[in-house]
């Protein structure tokens, strides 16, 4: 928990909290897509694949709501999904799609630099400063 509830949450962890919730409601949307647009021979593949984009998505929100509140248990898997998404970034960016290579990179840079931020990592670990006496 955020040791003071009062204090402002910083920009840093605000900016990278927002960037990861509104990488949730893509998927979420994707999920929706891809059960609105199943046919009949692969019916089981895409509620399978709406499923598990739909509980991604569902993760990725609520773990961007919890790290505004200092739960830092929801650090991992949003840096989780950041570096999977420099993984496909990586993977399609010679495949035609350039573009969406360098708008993912540049979502999941903004997302780890907002996470590793100095400031954030001081509100979500005050134990981590060295006393000096």
């Amino acid at each position: 928990m955020l040791t003071d509830p009062a204090a402002p949450v910083p920009p840093p962890l605000v900016v990278a909290a927002l960037v990861t919730a509104v990488e949730g409601l893509c998927i979420v949307a994707l999920a929706v897509f891809e059960v609105v647009n199943l046919s009949g021979e692969r019916i089981m593949m895409g509620l399978s694949t709406g499923l598990f984009f739909a509980a991604y998505g569902a993760t990725l929100i609520a773990c961007a709501w919890l790290i505004t509140r200092g739960q830092t248990l929801a650090r991992g898997p949003i840096l989780l999904a950041q570096l999977i998404q420099l993984g496909i970034a990586w993977n399609v960016r010679g495949q035609g799609a350039g573009l969406m290579a360098i708008a993912l990179t540049g979502v999941a840079l903004i997302v780890i630099v907002g996470m590793l931020h100095p400031a954030t990592i001081a509100v979500l670990n005050p134990e981590s400063k060295i006393e000096r006496d």
